[in-house]
């Protein structure tokens, strides 16, 4: 398994893990921003193992979070004796959140930051950490931008780990979410200078939610205004081409109100979105 996920040194691996978790010993007291992922799961596990009731996870009560991964975050955290707790957070009051420009994720993370902050200096929390590794730091991720200004800590990336190497650390752990998609919010699934509202990232939850029960695992609903364009993964593309799953789709999104259904040939890609932007864009905040 080991092979598979890319990881060429299994020693050095455990290294890293060691050295995150010293990091977070000496971080006395955290409160982890957790969505539930794969990375913010084990970086929630292992600030759990390390400070015991010293961390606290908390996930932003946002209409842009599925309601089916804040089921499984609280599975999750359960199942681990992890102490979590939701945080209200407004940014669909922000016009700059809902004008949906490049920068979006940059004003959705500073509400989220801005909201940890104060429960941190409420309750005497020295630091907020978020699941960041070492292959995101190359991508376009706005959010970054704002735990910069906020000072939030990004552990995973301090001590080295890439994301192969947090899903087999988190597989060995015992971890549901080793190998749990990647995921984001729903708002992403709005092209930039649409306007984001609830209704719409409800809209498209709904749709995906539907794309589940039809059996597919990696995918992404986009919302076109009158067109509904799925992705999903290459490989489970023959399983979408074909007359009577092309029916299935059409009747689950026109009854959403869409006027066309299109399923999207490239297949499920991150960041599809992030296609249209100008080089001069891709510059995080």
């Amino acid at each position: 398994m080991t092979a598979l996920l890319g990881i060429s040194d299994p020693v050095q691996v455990r290294e890293k893990e060691e050295r995150l978790f010293e990091i977070l010993r000496g971080m006395g007291r955290v409160i982890v921003a957790f969505s539930g992922g794969t990375d913010s799961a084990y970086l929630a596990w292992a600030a759990n193992r390390v400070l015991g009731s010293g961390a606290v996870a908390m996930t932003a009560d946002s209409a842009s979070l599925p309601e089916s991964h804040k089921r499984d975050a609280e599975a999750f955290v359960a199942r681990f004796g992890i102490a979590h707790e939701y945080v209200q957070t407004l940014e669909f009051e922000n016009p700059d959140y809902v004008r949906n420009g490049p920068d979006r994720c940059f004003h959705c993370k500073d509400e989220l930051f801005t909201r940890l902050e104060q429960v941190g200096r409420e309750r005497g929390y020295e630091h907020i950490v978020y699941g960041v590794n070492v292959d995101d730091l190359g991508d376009y991720r706005p959010g970054q931008g704002a735990a910069r200004n906020h000072r939030v800590a990004a552990p995973l990336a301090d001590a080295g780990l890439t994301k192969a190497e947090i899903r087999e650390l988190s597989r060995q752990a015992g971890l549901p979410t080793w190998d749990r998609p990647a995921s984001a919010c729903l708002s992403s699934r709005i092209p930039y200078g649409t306007p984001v509202t609830i209704q719409t990232v409800k809209t498209v939850e709904t749709g995906e939610e539907e794309l589940k029960a039809l059996g597919f695992r990696q995918f992404r609903v986009r919302f076109h205004g009158e067109v509904a364009r799925i992705e999903v993964a290459r490989e489970e593309m023959p399983k979408a081409l074909n007359m009577e799953m092309a029916q299935r789709f059409t009747e689950v999104f026109k009854a959403l109100g869409f006027k066309y259904v299109t399923l999207d040939l490239e297949g499920y890609r991150q960041g599809s979105l992030n296609e249209v932007l100008k080089p001069a864009q891709h510059r995080q905040p």
